[in-house]
């Protein structure tokens, strides 16, 4: 059994990639850890484990391998699409995957690297992100404000009752949509399209976009939040 230490500030990766790995006999989570804090904290309980981490957490590499080799065990680096892997690789961890790659690819790298060898990327960085932007681009354009919105929602990891009470609807309108959107973006439910959308660029930023200006509506349509912005400006004399 490889046991695994899952590292990464994006709830929604985390839960995909433990939802993938779950699926093999041989992998088992033993812990999640949302910073770099609490990764560290993982890797001194958990000895002889494969750590899988993200680089956005930014951990400072010489003390985490140093850590690492203490403790006997090994690290995955998941790198941003387009972002270099040598310095990854260089520091001397074992595996370096791009946060876009496949869940099969993702726990034969575990595997390898458990058995003490060495998975990096064909390339330095990750293939083909014009194609990707383009894919991301054409999803985006394809969707419906009103789908958008939902997709925004979903990403923030909203339940359809929460969507249908924020966007004042029903929630068999909801699934409705949903079930256009699953359509448009070629994915089977809520995990994968979330996944989808941080994997293209181009409609991460029009959902989080969209996510800010539903927080803004919000807020400007509650009285309580309003008055309490108003108590926060700074006075001014008479």
């Amino acid at each position: 059994m490889n046991k695994i230490i899952l590292a990464d500030s994006e709830a929604i990766f985390r839960a995909g990639a433990a939802k993938v790995l779950a699926l093999n006999d041989d992998l088992r989570i033993i812990a999640q850890c949302s910073d770099t804090e609490r990764m560290m904290h993982a890797v001194t309980t958990f000895p002889n484990a494969v750590v899988i981490f993200a680089s956005a957490l930014k951990p400072e590499l010489n003390r985490l391998r140093t850590l690492l080799d203490t403790m006997g065990s090994r690290g995955i680096v998941i790198v941003e699409n387009g972002e270099s892997a040598a310095p990854f690789l260089q520091h001397g961890f074992r595996g370096v995957i791009f946060r876009n790659t496949s869940g099969s690819a993702l726990a034969e790298c575990v595997r390898k690297v458990a058995a003490g060898e060495t998975w990096q990327p064909l390339h330095s960085a990750a293939p083909h992100p014009i194609d990707e932007d383009m894919v991301g681009t054409r999803v985006r354009d394809r969707l419906t404000p009103k789908e958008m919105r939902i997709v925004a929602l979903i990403v923030q990891g909203c339940k359809n009752r929460e969507i249908a009470t924020r966007l004042k609807t029903t929630e068999q309108v909801i699934k409705n949509y949903l079930r256009s959107i699953y359509d448009k973006t070629g994915v089977g439910d809520r995990l994968e399209l979330a996944l989808f959308t941080l994997h293209h660029r181009v409609l991460a930023e029009a959902a989080a976009d969209v996510g800010d200006r539903i927080d803004a509506e919000e807020q400007s349509n509650n009285p309580a939040a309003v008055a309490n912005i108003v108590q926060q400006l700074p006075r001014t004399g008479t």
